[in-house]
């Protein structure tokens, strides 16, 4: 098999500026007014920019040079007290809120966050290493979500039911309601600190919940910015508030809390887990890992299918669920895809990503890119070739293209979260599907082939929440509902609607004929 030796290096830092945090007056108050060097960002609780009861702070890094940027409150157990007990006052005069007067401050909330997008922008690119293009695509899937309020909502409606089809019923009716669910503890990743977040958020809101958010520790900056956007759109005090601190404990006790009625959580799977088993019997949301699988067939557009696989497995470094962890190709075409993937993998420098022509950016720390590359080392240990790639540095991993990969190797069957293409031979398509299922996880998928039957065989066979056809996973704006099937990729679905769902409650009225 001839392909090209290729290891690129590491693009250097060309911008000129070191990376900080630029909060213009809008947004002054979710900053302390104590005098220190770096800003300190602050709770939002209860209608109030606030310190932390505990009187302690913690750093908030940029991974471009690993430069402390900010220090966000350490927010302890009385904080997130006051946080939940402030929700549940509030719960009652929302939920009587007009439906029409939540979904114009969700408007309201859009037309601001456009009007500051790059402040948002250029926190997602400081305080968590995306580009600012793939930045840029978040703001606007957040301000698109909030613009599409009006088509959730339209999930939120009841049924009515007549008794006299069975005799215990005769001369009765019922009329089942959706209500909201009370409060709803929203806990977001740091891969998409703004839309993730903010895709839990806005349903919950709509549908006349209160919140309790969980900003991410590695990037609380864009919560928070967010946070201020729905002050300034005349949300009431208490419908929603965030924390920011440690989150094994602020999770823990949000999840067990008994005036939390809902989890709607996005994370790893064993902080799922743990969520789980401490929140009992409430209703969950959980979107955990992923392990997704390209599978190629030998009919495939072979250009197509290696644009796309390239790109579900190096996008915003390679730091998303659904992102292309392996990539199964039939052995017809096994070689071809090899070579061409390789080289489309050189278009994708690794650098500082205000520089320009940079595509991967860092991931969010020094200790991710040492996992992803533990990894690596890992198959490479087994038996798979390093095509391109395979080295870190602090929190940069460059793109990687592994072939050969043995199914002993860990990045078959881990979710990688990083930027390496894991490329694994199989006999044909059945050997494929017996490889994706035999996965703990189960939330995303791929399948390349321009036979429509063999697209719909896979598609049924594939143990899934999800599969695309002819493309990447994505999940974009939520149009479509995604979530995992199996435990270790969570329960329960987001996109537009069915999120309104998963606040919502049903209570049935009996009445006389």
């Amino acid at each position: 098999m001839d392909v090209p030796e290729w290891s690129p290096p590491f693009i250097e830092h060309t911008s000129d500026e070191a990376p900080s945090v630029e909060v213009p007056e809008r947004f002054a108050p979710l900053l302390s007014a104590e005098d220190r060097e770096l800003p300190v960002l602050q709770l939002y609780i209860d209608g109030q920019w606030r310190p932390a009861g505990t009187d302690e702070t913690f750093d908030v890094h940029s991974p471009i040079d690993g430069s402390v940027i900010a220090h966000a409150q350490k927010g302890g157990t009385d904080d997130v007290e006051a946080a939940i007990s402030s929700a549940a006052r509030a719960r009652s005069g929302f939920a009587l809120m007009p439906a029409a007067e939540r979904l114009a401050i969700c408007e309201r909330a859009g037309d601001i966050l456009a009007e500051n997008a790059s402040t948002f922008v250029s926190a997602i690119v400081v305080n968590l290493g995306k580009t600012p293009e793939q930045a840029q695509s978040e703001v606007e899937a957040t301000r698109i979500r909030l613009g599409l309020v009006r088509e959730e909502v339209r999930k939120i409606f009841g049924e009515y039911l007549p008794g006299d089809w069975i005799p215990d019923t005769a001369g009765k009716s019922g009329v089942v309601l959706r209500e909201p669910v009370g409060t709803v503890a929203a806990v977001g990743p740091f891969n998409y600190p703004l839309f993730l977040s903010a895709s839990k958020i806005i349903p919950a809101l709509a549908a006349g919940n209160t919140v309790v958010a969980k900003a991410p520790s590695d990037d609380p900056l864009p919560l928070l910015l967010f946070g201020r956007v729905f002050e300034e759109a005349g949300l009431p005090p208490g419908v929603l508030n965030v924390v920011t601190g440690p989150g094994g404990e602020i999770g823990e006790l949000l999840a067990s809390h008994p005036d939390i009625s809902m989890i709607s959580f996005t994370g790893s799977t064993g902080a799922g887990h743990s969520m789980a088993a401490a929140a009992g019997p409430k209703p969950l949301h959980m979107e955990l890992g992923g392990n997704a699988a390209a599978i190629i067939l030998a009919d495939a557009d072979l250009d197509n299918a290696v644009e796309k696989s390239v790109h579900g497995a190096f996008n915003n470094a390679g730091q998303r669920c659904d992102a292309v962890s392996r990539v199964l190709v039939e052995s017809a075409v096994y070689d071809a895809y090899v070579e061409a993937a390789v080289g489309e993998a050189e278009t994708w420098p690794v650098g500082d990503p205000r520089a320009e022509g940079v595509k991967v950016g860092p991931m969010v720390n020094e200790r991710a890119a040492s996992r992803v590359n533990d990894l690596v080392k890992d198959a490479v240990g087994k038996g798979a070739k390093l095509l391109s790639g395979g080295e870190a540095h602090a929190a940069y991993h460059q793109p990687t293209v592994l072939v050969d990969v043995p199914l002993d190797a860990d990045i078959v069957w881990e979710e990688t979260f990083g930027p390496v293409l894991a490329v694994v031979r199989v006999d044909d398509v059945d050997a494929a599907l017996e490889v994706a299922n035999r996965s703990r996880y189960g939330l995303d998928s791929a399948v390349f082939t321009s036979n429509l039957d063999k697209a719909w065989y896979v598609a049924r066979s594939l143990e899934v929440g999800q599969v695309h056809v002819n493309d990447a996973p994505k999940h974009g704006v939520g149009h479509f509902p995604f979530g995992g099937r199996k435990p270790d990729s969570g329960i329960g679905r987001e996109g537009l609607g069915y999120s309104i769902d998963e606040c919502t409650v049903l209570k049935t009225v009996v009445l006389p004929a």
